[in-house]
C-alpha cells in the first residue's frame, strides 16, 4: 500500500518524517493482527491511536522526529488505510459532488454543479492504487482486455474508469457520489428545482400509473429527479429496477433492484441491460424502471410499457422534444427488422409524460419543462403538448393535457385542479 501523499509532498519536514513512521508501523501491525481497516474502523482507529501514542513516547527520548500536529496525522493514516487516501476529505466534504482524475497532478471536484481544480496531487502508483482499492468490494476489473469499467462504491458512489492506451497517457478516474438530497418530490420544491404545483401533478401521475421519461444532459439531475418520482409509487406496489451500475435508492417496502454484469477474463457471464429487462417483466413486476436507456435496451422498454405494465426510466436528451426523438431512433439499433414504422406509434402509445430536467449556470438543477405525449402521429412525428414550461426563469404552467384523464380519477384526482394555473405558486 502507498504512502499518504503528505509523506511525500513535503519531504525532509519534521510532520512528514513523523507522518512516515506512524503510517509504517501501523501498517505493519494491521499486517501481523489480521485486521481489515476498511471494514473494522473502530479497530482501525484504536490501533492509530496507540501507535501514535508509543511514538509520542519514544520521541521524547530519542533522535525521532516530533509529531507535532497527532490529529492530522492520525486522519492522514485513517485514509490511507481505510479510506480513499488524498482523496477521502472529498468523499467526507457533503458540497462535494464528483470527484475526477485527469492525470496524477490534475485533480478536480464539482461542488453545487461547478468544478474546480484542487491542490491535491498524486503519484501515477497511488492512482493506480486507489483505483484497485475502489474495485474491489465490486469484484469488478480493468485491464487491457476491458479498458472500462463502471463500479459501485461501499458508500453507494459510482465509479468509472478508463486506462491508457484507450486515453492517451494517464488513468482517467470519475466518482460521482450518491448525495441523498432530494429523496422525495417535496424535497426538490424546497430546494427550488420544482414548483409545488408541478410536483402535485408528477405525484399525481406517478400514482395513476402513467409512464414517464425524465430526460436531461449530462450532471442535470436525472437520477435524482427519477428517484424522487419511484419514492412517489404508492407502497402496495412491486417495483423491479435495472441499472448498468446501482445508483437508485427507493424507499419502498416491495423492491428488487438488478444491476448490469462484465464479461469474465474469458469473456462469458455478460448480462446486459437488455436482458436484466426480460427478466424484470418474470418477477412480477407492478413497476419497471430502467436507470438510464442509451441503447436497443429501449426497444425492451417500450414493449414492457406498451403491454400496459407502467415504468418510468432516464435517458439523455436536451429538450423533452428531443428525447421523444432518441426514444424512436435507439430501437432502431436493436436490429433491421425494427423499423421506425413500428417504434414510432410505439413510443407515442407507450410513453405519456416526458419530464426536462437542466443544469442551469449558477450550478442549480431545475426542471425546465414537462411535456405530454397525447398518443398521435403526424406525418411520422409524434405529437407532444406542453404541461408546464419555463417563461423567465420559472416553471409556470402551459395549455397542453396529459393522456389518461379517467386514471386520474380512477385514483381520486381531478385532473383540470391539478393542472389549473396557480398564481400564487413560486419556484424557490
Amino acid at each position: 500500500m502507498a504512502a499518504p501523499s503528505a509523506i511525500t509532498a513535503a519531504p525532509g519536514t519534521d510532520r512528514a518524517t513523523a507522518l512516515d513512521h506512524v503510517h509504517d508501523e501501523v501498517r505493519e501491525l494491521v499486517r501481523r493482527r489480521g485486521l481489515d481497516p476498511v471494514t473494522d474502523h473502530r479497530g482501525a482507529r484504536r490501533l492509530i491511536d496507540e501507535v501514535i501514542a508509543h511514538y509520542e513516547e519514544r520521541a521524547g527520548s530519542s533522535a525521532l522526529p516530533a509529531l507535532h500536529d497527532r490529529a492530522a496525522v492520525h486522519r492522514t493514516v485513517f485514509d490511507a488505510l481505510a479510506g480513499f487516501g488524498p482523496l477521502q476529505r472529498y468523499f467526507d466534504d457533503p458540497d462535494v459532488e464528483e470527484i475526477w482524475i485527469n492525470q496524477p497532478g490534475r485533480v478536480f471536484v464539482a461542488r453545487h454543479g461547478r468544478s474546480e481544480l484542487t491542490t491535491t496531487v498524486l503519484t501515477g502508483d497511488e492512482v493506480r492504487d486507489l483505483l484497485e482499492r475502489m474495485l474491489k468490494p465490486s469484484g469488478r476489473r480493468i485491464d487491457l482486455s476491458s479498458p472500462f469499467v463502471d463500479a459501485l462504491l461501499p458508500d453507494g458512489s459510482r465509479l468509472h474508469a478508463v486506462i491508457p492506451d484507450i486515453t492517451r497517457d494517464h488513468v482517467a478516474v470519475n466518482i460521482r457520489k450518491f448525495v441523498v438530497a432530494a429523496p422525495g418530490l417535496e424535497d426538490l420544491v424546497a430546494r427550488g428545482s420544482l414548483t409545488a404545483q408541478a410536483a402535485r401533478f408528477l405525484e399525481a401521475a406517478v400514482t395513476a400509473g402513467l409512464n414517464i421519461i425524465v430526460s436531461g444532459g449530462t450532471q442535470a439531475g436525472k437520477t435524482t429527479l427519477l428517484g424522487a418520482l419511484v419514492n412517489s409509487v404508492p407502497a402496495r406496489e412491486r417495483v423491479i429496477t435495472a441499472e448498468e451500475v446501482f445508483e437508485l435508492k427507493p424507499e419502498l417496502p416491495d423492491v428488487v433492484a438488478l444491476q448490469t454484469r462484465q464479461p469474465n477474463l474469458e469473456g462469458h457471464g455478460e448480462i446486459r441491460l437488455r436482458r436484466l429487462i426480460k427478466e424484470a417483466l418474470r418477477m412480477r413486476p407492478s413497476r419497471i424502471v430502467v436507470g438510464e436507456v442509451r441503447q436497443e435496451e429501449s426497444l425492451d422498454l417500450l414493449i414492457a410499457l406498451n403491454s400496459g405494465l407502467p415504468g418510468m426510466c432516464s435517458v439523455h436528451a436536451n429538450s423533452a422534444r428531443e428525447a421523444v426523438v432518441k426514444l424512436c431512433t435507439l430501437p432502431l439499433l436493436a436490429g433491421e427488422n425494427v423499423t421506425a414504422s413500428f417504434v414510432v406509434p410505439t413510443v407515442a402509445s407507450s410513453v405519456d409524460i416526458v419530464v426536462q430536467a437542466g443544469l442551469e449556470p449558477d450550478g442549480s438543477r431545475r426542471v425546465r419543462e414537462i411535456v405530454a405525449l397525447p398518443g398521435r402521429v403526424e406525418a411520422g412525428v409524434v405529437e407532444v403538448a406542453d404541461l408546464f414550461i419555463t417563461r423567465h426563469g420559472r416553471l409556470v404552467r402551459a395549455q397542453g393535457f396529459p393522456p389518461h384523464e379517467d386514471r386520474f380519477a380512477r385514483h381520486g384526482f381531478v385532473l383540470t385542479d391539478l393542472l389549473r394555473e396557480d398564481t400564487d405558486d413560486r419556484q424557490s
